[in-house]
């Protein structure tokens, strides 16, 4: 079964994505801040991350980064989730190896069809 980390401090957002993701037959595992996210993220290896950008300690740019730049989490897919919706903001994303940029508000269904392209593509 898939593990997908979800990152946000907002807790009705990872209450929300959990619901969902678990009823689509995802593991999910959630952090309410950064430094919990990164932590979660080294000992499990998720097969994929829902980071959110704006959080306590340490903030999702700085996240995707560390796992980014580390061969054992390279390759983990990283879902950015963010209220911030600057151009700016979604080109730092990407320069810190995001594989996707969704704002908030987000329709749940969106996220399912962009986890699902990272997770099953694996099976085609």
């Amino acid at each position: 079964m898939k593990k997908i980390l979800i990152v946000d401090d907002e807790q009705d957002i990872v209450e929300s994505l959990k619901f969902v993701l678990e009823s689509c037959g995802y593991t999910c595992y959630c952090a309410y801040n950064g430094e919990d996210g990164l932590k979660l993220a080294r000992e499990i290896v998720p097969d994929l991350i829902v980071l959110d950008v704006m959080m306590p300690r340490i903030n999702g740019y700085k996240i995707s980064r560390l796992l980014k730049f580390d061969a054992k989490y390279k390759n983990i897919p990283i879902l950015m989730v963010t209220a911030r919706t600057q151009e700016e903001d979604k080109l730092i994303g990407e320069e810190t190896g995001a594989n996707e940029y969704i704002t908030k508000p987000f329709d749940l269904d969106d996220v399912v069809k962009v986890v699902q392209k990272y997770l099953e593509a694996e099976k085609v």
